[in-house]
């Protein structure tokens, strides 16, 4: 039988491929102890997630976007788990290969090829190199390319099955073989409907192999996967890949036939073309980048939160981010404040098109944001806390935020502006833009009530200390309507159409609240409880409504030391550091951003969650958090409805230099640099 000597793919540390960027080490992350602590780190194309485990060629799940069903009678909307064709078994002379057997194991995820590398040695048997994509150029599908290396002489046997996930009620798997244009093709396929009845599911998988190879491949029915046999001399290598595709009803009418078509067109397109059309993709999306000079560690975890982001997500695909992306199903896979707060602003600094798509999902669920309006008694519209793909509530009925949360809807009319002001694309604001804010508008202006003195209140809301329900004059609230109330006027005079002009009234008049010795208060009957996370703190950015360098001190002095240091999330820090930073106090800054990520780091590969306490990687609003610390914290880059500027910041103490590149549509570098080196 012909052996494959193919191996140029693999990465890592004894097959390692020379990288482009300037300093490979700063462009990986590693593992390298196959016994101690491990969160995993999810590889992603924006359509679906896959988790690799610690185990040879193991894969815990693969995560659908934005594909939905309720996880039992009567409870909200799930994301749900796709069918996962990765099953990849492998025994070399009958033994089986599994984290008892093996040493000299070793991870590497490399963020600039967008590749998850796993490699080990079994005895004085095999030395294995195994690399995980989830293909950008073909993103319902995964490419697990494999290679072995003899190091005596061995009969290895290779399995491939389906695993269909509790999700689902009963699956069916089916073995296929298909001629396609002269390409003799073996298929194992399944196919399954979600539990609760509303998506169907397919996935299917086939081998990558040489015309030698194909004579050890075999399907048993007996177990339901396809095998493959082969026998490799000592100092041969081995290789093969596995390519998987996921597909579901929500985005194909026909998904079983719609799988089998993608990986029949893999298999022509071969290994070599997949991968290099996977990275030329990502070396696109690198155009948009974050370079930090004398601290690699924050290199890399900046990248790190960077490529998490990216893989999240997909221009022109009009969805947006879930807290934990594709990694997971936590929070039920809906889209909240983060989306608009936290993980929008770097993207729409660095990746307007994916920004886009992020903003898109909220145009695309006016309607029944309208309704729910409605149903409330108010005009415009009322986004939901949760969103699922429907666009309605989908906030567990437990939980007092989907009752109460309502400054989402303002967070979504800020995101629309700082788009504006991004691009400058004046078409898209009198399409789009402007009659999104108008309804927006025209949500705050019904839903605030007049004083007698002539302000405004808002009664009965949840901010973002969300420990604080159906309060009064919440300051984060307020703040935000009252911005959204701004953009919607500057919108509308921009466009030249009509404004009404108690938009602008509410706006000027919604009250902000202090105690005696002038400390923001956090909402009328605030007294000093701990609060979950930075409410007030965030109107000074990123809000803006409070500039003076004093009352931000005042206020970051107060509230700061009341976060709960157990439960809270890790983005009040990441604020903290923006302010600090802008005030020119680098001491302050450079505590603020470590706090914002070194509780939450877990190793081995540094994925984030969401609080000291959890362990639920990979939070991805907490990434964007960390984001906005670098670039508009140390960078000081600032969105304005003139475009980006940078204004004045300074950087941690022991770094040299930020570089952003790929800085809006003009993709603009800023860079901000120690005194001593400008």
């Amino acid at each position: 039988m012909k052996i494959w000597t193919w191996i140029g793919v693999v990465v890592g540390c004894f097959l390692l491929a020379p990288l482009k960027a300037e300093n490979g080490a700063l462009w990986q992350v590693c593992a390298d102890s196959l016994h101690a602590s491990y969160a995993p780190a999810p590889m992603a194309s924006g359509c679906i997630g896959i988790l690799p485990g610690k185990g040879p060629f193991r894969i815990e799940q693969v995560v659908l976007n934005h594909v939905f069903d309720a996880a039992a009678p009567g409870v909200v909307s799930r994301v749900m788990r796709g069918i996962n064709p990765f099953g990849l078994k492998m025994k070399v002379d009958g033994e089986t290969v599994d984290t008892v057997r093996i040493m000299d194991w070793r991870q590497v995820v490399d963020m600039r090829r967008a590749v998850h590398h796993t490699e080990f040695r079994m005895g004085q048997k095999v030395r294995v190199a195994s690399d995980l994509r989830a293909l950008r150029g073909l993103p319902y599908s995964g490419l697990i390319s494999v290679s072995v290396e003899a190091l005596s002489d061995v009969s290895i046997e290779v399995r491939c099955g389906m695993e269909i996930p509790g999700d689902y009620g009963k699956g069916t798997v089916y073995y296929r073989e298909l001629d396609a244009d002269g390409t003799r093709l073996h298929l194992v396929e399944a196919e399954a409907v979600s539990e609760r009845g509303a998506k169907q599911v397919a996935a299917v998988s086939a081998f990558l192999l040489d015309d030698g190879a194909m004579s050890g491949l075999s399907y048993e029915n007996d177990t339901e996967e396809l095998c493959l046999n082969v026998s490799v001399k000592k100092g041969e290598v081995f290789s093969f890949s596995l390519v998987g595709s996921i597909c579901s009803s929500r985005d194909f009418s026909d998904p079983y036939n719609e799988a089998e078509r993608q990986v029949v067109y893999a298999v022509h397109e071969g290994q070599e073309r997949l991968v290099r059309t996977h990275e030329r993709l990502w070396d696109e999306l690198w155009q948009g980048d974050i370079r930090i000079e004398g601290d690699d560690d924050a290199q890399r975890l900046v990248r790190f939160a960077l490529f998490n982001l990216y893989a999240s997500c997909r221009a022109g695909s009009r969805l947006s981010i879930p807290p934990m992306g594709l990694s997971s199903q936590g929070y039920n896979g809906h889209i909240f404040w983060d989306t608009e707060l936290w993980m929008y602003p770097p993207m729409l600094l660095l990746q307007p098109e994916l920004a886009k798509s992020m903003l898109d999902y909220r145009i695309d669920r006016i309607e029944p944001a309208r309704r729910k309006a409605m149903a409330y008694g108010y005009r415009g519209v009322m986004f939901p806390w949760e969103s699922d793909d429907t666009g309605e509530e989908a906030t567990p009925t437990f939980a007092l935020t989907g009752a109460f949360e309502h400054h989402i809807t303002a967070d979504v009319g800020i995101a629309c502006w700082n788009y504006y002001g991004v691009t400058r694309d004046t078409l898209w604001l009198e399409r789009e833009g402007f009659p999104l804010l108008r309804e927006i508008a025209d949500f705050w202006a019904s839903r605030a009530v007049r004083n007698a003195d002539g302000s405004y209140s808002i009664h009965g809301v949840t901010g973002a200390d969300e420990y604080a329900n159906g309060v009064t004059d919440n300051a984060f609230t307020n703040a935000s309507a009252s911005l959204a109330l701004e953009y919607a006027c500057r919108a509308g005079a921009v466009c030249g159409a009509h404004v009404p002009p108690v938009w602008k009234e509410v706006s000027r008049g919604l009250r902000i609240l202090q105690f005696e010795d002038g400390v923001t208060r956090e909402h009328a009957a605030y007294q000093g409880e701990t609060i979950k996370q930075a409410d007030v703190n965030l109107l000074a950015y990123p809000l803006g409504k409070i500039a003076c360098p004093e009352q931000q001190r005042k206020d970051l002095t107060y509230y700061a030391g009341r976060i709960d240091q157990r439960d809270g999330p890790m983005m009040s820090y990441a604020v903290f550091c923006v302010q600090y930073a802008r005030m020119g106090d680098a001491g302050k800054a450079w505590e603020m951003f470590r706090r914002c990520y070194l509780p939450n780091w877990r190793p081995p590969f540094g994925v984030l969650s969401e609080t000291p306490s959890s362990n639920n990687p990979y939070f991805m609003t907490g990434a964007g958090g960390l984001l906005q610390a670098v670039l508009n914290g140390f960078c000081g880059l600032q969105i304005t409805e003139e475009g980006v500027v940078q204004l004045p910041s300074v950087l941690p103490p022991h770094w040299k230099k930020v570089t952003v590149t790929g800085v809006g549509k003009e993709k603009k570098t800023f860079i901000r640099a120690q005194e001593a080196e400008k």
